[in-house]
């Protein structure tokens, strides 16, 4: 099987074709330790950097007043960083415009990847049958607001990712927490931190086509803004052994992003867009739950990426590895792009919340799987947290 990861562009590259598996203790618990996370200041201007850190980007010949200036393009092996307090991702106002957010979808589908990868290994229910992604109604501020698109830029171009916004138990009801995949945020193993990392939510909040998009005012593609990713923490299985098709990482491909609006403003993003959804870090096990809803962008074809699509399907269960966490499988047509989308079931109080994330998938899509969230993401959930308490 192949991740739904980030699929690239010359110019820019869309959204992730399925990557990578994001998950924490699946129908048999793991040991799994808190992650590490990554860090920084969203602008140079009025941020203080860590002695420490400025040393370390010196060593990688990183000069951060040149990064706004185009340094951000370099992408030599040797000065690419990775190690999780490493992460820098200062604000460069206006680089994403409507035509550069637009074009981020257009890139081809990821090579395919053995879908029966794992197939023997725990416990894995039937292939489920395919289900037909859904549009979203439109406006999406009402029928999907806590939705929204990741921008980030890597080594081969522009790429895109979908995510959810979460509520902030630090900050109730002004929250400026995201989720998305660890894939969305970091290459893995083989690389590092990708940059240039900003939620958009509501993108094309009138679920317009892309030749429509053309010339759209920043209002429009944009309503609520552009939020860069002053903070990004994704699991360190996934940054030592995650890669373009999953690789062991695969079952830890999950990140949680603080974002902060790039024009200023006194909002938090709950506020900005009206809701959040809770993370339910205790859900139940595949065959207790009725249905789960996943939402995405999915951009490869037959889809644009310009609009939200939804799959609502009982769960199965897929186990990459006996070792590690079986993560939650649906049947359901989006494909690159969708990754890092949350999936929404009810929680442990029967309200609605987010369960898992869309992350891996096979080459002809018809189905996705996502993690069975526990201890390993609710480290992350809680070190972001409570970074800005």
């Amino acid at each position: 099987m192949r991740p739904i990861r980030p699929v690239t562009a010359i110019l820019c590259s869309a959204a992730l074709a399925l990557t990578a598996a994001a998950c924490g203790p699946g129908d048999g618990e793991t040991d799994a330790k808190p992650t590490v996370a990554a860090s920084l200041p969203t602008s140079l201007d009025g941020v203080k950097i860590p002695d420490g850190l400025k040393d370390k980007l010196k060593e990688h010949g990183i000069d951060l007043e040149k990064w706004k200036g185009g340094e951000w393009k370099n992408w030599k092996k040797e000065d690419w960083l990775r190690e999780a307090g490493d992460y820098i991702n200062p604000i460069i106002e206006d680089l994403w415009d409507p035509d550069r957010m637009r074009d981020a979808a257009k890139t081809p589908q990821p090579p395919a990847v053995d879908p029966d990868a794992g197939k023997d290994q725990g416990v894995t229910d039937p292939t489920p049958a395919p289900v037909a992604a859904k549009a979203a109604t439109a406006p999406y501020h009402r029928s999907v607001p806590a939705s929204g698109k990741v921008f980030f830029d890597g080594p081969e171009g522009s790429m895109v990712c979908s995510a959810t916004v979460v509520k902030d138990p630090a900050h109730p009801g002004k929250s400026n927490m995201v989720w998305t995949a660890g894939h969305c945020v970091h290459a893995g193993k083989s690389g590092g931190w990708y940059r240039n990392i900003a939620f958009v939510p509501s993108y094309n909040n009138k679920g317009k086509s892309a030749a429509a998009l053309k010339g759209a005012p920043r209002e429009e593609v944009a309503p609520y803004g552009v939020w860069w990713s002053d903070w990004a923490q994704t699991s360190d299985q996934w940054i030592a052994t995650g890669g373009p098709t999953g690789g062991a990482g695969a079952p830890y491909d999950f990140a949680v992003l603080h974002v902060t609006p790039e024009k200023g403003g006194g909002k938090s993003l709950e506020e900005t867009v009206g809701t959040a959804l809770p993370v339910e870090f205790n859900a139940a096990a595949a065959p207790k739950i009725a249905k789960m809803t996943a939402t995405g962008y999915p951009a490869a074809a037959p889809f644009d990426g310009q609009k939200t699509f939804q799959c609502a399907d009982k769960p199965g269960r897929l186990s990459l590895n006996a070792t590690d966490p079986t993560m939650y499988r649906i049947g359901c047509t989006m494909t690159g792009g969708s990754s890092g989308g949350g999936w929404v079931a009810a929680g442990s109080d029967g309200k609605p919340a987010l369960v898992s994330n869309t992350s891996i998938g096979p080459a002809k899509a018809g189905w996705l799987a996502g993690p069975r969230l526990g201890p390993e993401a609710k480290g992350v959930f809680d070190a972001v947290s409570g970074k800005f308490k």
